[in-house]
């Protein structure tokens, strides 16, 4: 959690996230993917990994309503689950690469493998008992590119941001 941040603004910033969540739900790529969670990725680096893993799954739901529970609203949960997941791990990761005081850069880089990862392939074996193990792969040329770029874009768009909203640092780890 970002410690500058009081908890009427944390609030405030978790609220605008969710809007713009809604935003990317209607900027679609494919179906039901879209860029619902750049926002959620850049709440997990501003917030931290609760209000990140809260706005992933919200996010996901989201896409998923907007396009009318495709796959079901059971697949769509066991999703939204991951997403929370997959904030998770992005921040965790790059915490941890940070406290070992890896460059920052591959930290980073580090972390959006493991979004990718957890984003895709783990939350695809994760519902495939509902989906079908092939159904579940016919997804992954489609959700591998749209990760790749929520997550990239997301972290681009973080490093832009001024150091006092931004909870994941070099500098914070470094001591």
């Amino acid at each position: 959690m970002n410690k500058q941040l009081n908890r009427t603004q944390q609030i405030v910033f978790a609220a605008l996230f969710i809007a713009l969540s809604f935003v990317g739900a209607n900027i679609k790529i494919m179906g039901s993917v879209a860029f619902d969670s750049l926002p959620a990725f850049v709440a997990t680096l501003v917030l931290g990994w609760g209000w990140g893993a809260v706005i992933g799954f919200i996010a996901h739901i989201l896409t998923a309503a907007t396009s009318g529970f495709p796959l079901t609203l059971p697949v769509h949960l066991i999703n939204g689950a991951m997403m929370a997941a997959t904030m998770i791990a992005f921040h965790f990761t790059i915490g941890f690469c940070l406290k070992r005081r890896m460059n920052s850069v591959l930290a980073y880089a580090l972390g959006c493998i493991a979004a990718v990862i957890f984003n895709v392939p783990i939350a695809l074996l994760a519902a495939s008992p509902i989906l079908s193990f092939a159904v579940a792969m016919a997804y992954v040329p489609a959700l591998i590119p749209a990760a790749i770029l929520n997550v990239a874009i997301a972290t681009i768009v973080y490093s832009f941001f001024p150091k006092k909203y931004q909870s994941l640092s070099p500098v914070e780890h470094a001591a």
